[in-house]
């Protein structure tokens, strides 16, 4: 079939009643939580894994795929009216929303921000639509060395890009991978690091670890943060654009989309990384860069294009080569194996119900996103007036019985509560949890390719080097390392030196 024939069949599924149902759910939870600050994405999915156990994949997926790409919406409107980002991703959006809200533009630059964020979202969903196709055939000519080096550069690039110490995120990655192998060997049978706890034989169970250090770590960091929410006193205002307005916009929109599209794609990045990298093109190259810090229309166009574009295109290299791009696509990677799909380059074929309807369902999901924003920003307004301490609470409760249902087994909420802890004492110390998620997510996987590339050579290690795939990838892992590396390595020789 060609690509109109597959996205007709993948908007029949996408148009189903229960799909689009939880397309209009998965977009109201991504909108709260990206209104209510303190509450991501990554926690919301993490915690909202269980209750997708009992529904169909397709379904599932595209409830958990609005949440992300919803909070990037939502996440706008507290970053304008309160100088309070919702979403990591907005944080950029504050500086000059805000100012444009005090300016009495409030309307024009939440409008700026649902429209930009409408057509990158759909010129995003086309990308993903054409790319995942080529990307896939591509994929099925790796062999396994090629995709041990493959998953290896995504960890590496997922350390590198993670926020504090280089050497940290390194850490987490090896721990994440070590959690990952936790259980019964399949080859030989084995036990590997059980402890003789026989709840362990099956592994480390995913749900456990991404609810207890995104979930409820994070729960527990709120509430150690005091309350200051000043919703803007004046009116929002118009949401019409001037004519100058447009002309301003439009083009930071279409580079914003541009630059998000393509960080989007790359293991490491992401909606946050896409929106920081949007901002200071914008400050460079826009001809109205002399008003930054004024209330600049192209500070929230380019931004919000941006990190609604990546959203959806980090999709890409899970759907097509199994690899999750950020800790919200390690998540998804997690929702899918719950589900018993291996995501991977032979989702298109084995699942095209799946793949088709994801991709469809992310265009219906931008039009309700559209509708819900603009018309209700008075209701997303009087949200931010609920105290946190009444909403933590039942969100703990639910935790708890969403864990227990999954095994029925009380262990399960033991290993949360663990896991929370940890988290907890992560982000005290400055270490990044995402690098581990996605270690724990990937090392089964690379254990897997990396035994079957042994077996094919005979036990040489230089397949890695010979195959120029895996060379490749190998290489670009190093030379991001050293980039990395290079400035601690130039200050530990001059503090040598002055000393």
């Amino acid at each position: 079939m060609d690509l109109i024939g597959n996205l007709a069949h993948g908007f029949a599924v996408a148009f189903s009643l229960q799909n689009l149902l939880f397309a209009l759910i998965g977009a109201l939870i991504g909108t709260a939580i990206g209104v209510l600050p303190g509450i991501g994405p990554v926690a919301t999915i993490s915690l909202l894994l269980p209750i997708t156990f009992g529904q169909p994949a397709t379904t599932a997926i595209i409830m958990l795929a609005g949440i992300y790409y919803g909070a990037q919406y939502g996440g706008s409107t507290t970053a304008i009216l309160l100088n309070l980002p919702g979403e990591i991703s907005s944080v950029v959006t504050t500086l000059e929303g805000y100012k444009m809200a005090r300016n009495g533009r409030a309307g024009a630059a939440l409008a700026t921000s649902a429209l930009g964020s409408f057509f990158a979202g759909t010129v995003a969903t086309v990308v993903v639509a054409a790319s995942g196709p080529l990307l896939t055939s591509i994929a099925l000519s790796f062999g396994p060395a090629d995709y041990f080096s493959l998953m290896l550069l995504g960890l590496i690039i997922s350390a590198v890009l993670a926020q504090g110490s280089v050497l940290k995120s390194v850490a987490m990655v090896v721990l994440g991978v070590a959690l990952g192998l936790v259980g019964t060997d399949v080859q030989t049978g084995q036990q590997r690091f059980t402890f003789g706890i026989p709840e362990l034989s099956d592994g480390i169970g995913f749900v456990s670890v991404a609810m207890g250090m995104f979930g409820i770590a994070e729960i527990i960091l709120n509430l150690e943060r005091p309350e200051a929410r000043e919703v803007l006193k004046t009116e929002v205002g118009s949401l019409f654009l001037t004519k100058e307005e447009w002309k301003r916009a439009t083009p930071s929109v279409l580079r914003g989309t541009l630059v998000g599209s393509v960080l989007g794609i790359l293991p490491g990045g992401g909606a946050s990384l896409a929106s920081f990298g949007a901002y200071m093109m914008e400050r460079k190259i826009s001809k109205g860069r002399h008003l930054f810090g004024q209330g600049a229309i192209e500070g929230v166009a380019g931004p919000e294009a941006a990190n609604n574009a990546a959203a959806q295109t980090s999709f890409i290299p899970l759907l097509t080569l199994g690899i999750p791009a950020n800790a919200v696509m390690a998540l998804m990677v997690g929702a899918l194996i719950i589900q018993g799909i291996q995501p991977g380059p032979r989702m298109v074929e084995a699942q095209p119900d799946l793949f088709w309807g994801l991709i469809a369902s992310m265009w219906i999901g931008n039009v309700m996103l559209l509708v819900i924003n603009l018309p209700m920003i008075g209701m997303w307004v009087k949200l931010l007036q609920v105290p946190y301490k009444f909403l933590y609470p039942s969100i703990l409760v639910f935790c708890c019985i969403g864990v227990y249902s999954l095994n029925n087994n009380v262990f399960d909420v033991y290993m949360t509560v663990l896991f929370a802890i940890f988290g907890y004492m992560c982000n005290k110390l400055k270490m990044e949890p995402a690098p581990l998620l996605i270690g724990f997510v990937l090392g089964p996987m690379m254990e897997e390719h990396l035994r079957r590339a042994m077996l094919l050579s005979r036990g040489d290690v230089m397949v890695f080097l010979q195959r120029p795939i895996s060379a490749s990838m190998l290489a670009i892992g190093a030379i991001a390392l050293l980039a990395m590396m290079l400035p601690n390595l130039r200050k530990g020789k001059e503090a040598a030196l002055s000393g």
